[in-house]
This record gives C-alpha cells, sequence and structure tokens, in this order.
C-alpha cells in the first residue's frame, strides 16, 4: 500500500483514464458519422426539392403559354366582326333601317 491506499486501485487508475479517453473518443466519433449523416441527408432532400421546383417552374411556364394562347383565342372569337357576321348569318339580324326606329320618350 501507497499512502493508504489499496495496491489494486492504483495499479489500474491508469486503465480508468483510457476508458474515459476512450469513450470520449468514441462519443466523438459517433457525433461526427450522424453529422455527416444529416448533411448528406439535408443535400439530398434539397436536390429532390430543386429537381421538383424546376418542374414546377416549367409547368408554370407552359400554362402561362397556354393561358396567353386562350386569351387570345377569346380575342378572337368575341371580335365585334365576327359577332356581327354571325348574327347576320345565323340569325339574320341586320341593322334597322332609320324609318323602322321608334324613338320611345318616358
Amino acid at each position: 500500500m501507497v499512502q493508504g491506499r489499496p495496491a489494486t486501485a492504483s495499479a489500474f487508475g491508469w486503465l480508468r483514464g483510457r476508458a474515459s479517453l476512450l469513450l470520449v473518443t468514441t462519443l466523438l466519433v459517433v457525433a461526427c458519422l450522424v453529422s455527416a449523416l444529416a448533411v448528406i441527408t439535408a443535400s439530398h432532400l434539397t436536390r429532390e426539392q430543386y429537381g421538383r421546383l424546376q418542374q414546377l417552374e416549367r409547368e408554370q411556364n407552359q400554362l402561362q403559354t397556354e393561358w396567353g394562347q386562350l386569351l387570345l383565342e377569346e380575342s378572337a372569337w368575341s371580335s365585334p366582326a365576327r359577332i356581327e357576321r354571325l348574327a347576320v348569318e345565323r340569325l339574320e339580324m341586320r341593322l334597322p333601317d332609320v324609318n323602322e326606329v321608334e324613338v320611345i320618350r318616358p
């Protein structure tokens, strides 16, 4: 016994220090691995979302083009000249003569 300690305590003191060092090192390695996996997962999700964003932007551009074409088509179908032509051809409508116009006063 050295200074009141049992001989076994001083003999295994270095082992306790190494065990705690090994534990800390193991925990740090595990933390690094977990952090690396988190970075990989975040990068993967970011790439997936960016791909989805590009797909949605392409779809938006296609829909915007289609909307413009529909507006042009609507303006062509509702032009006053076309409406007048259809009224004359299909409905046999015509502008009244001056003699056929009656003014109604209140």
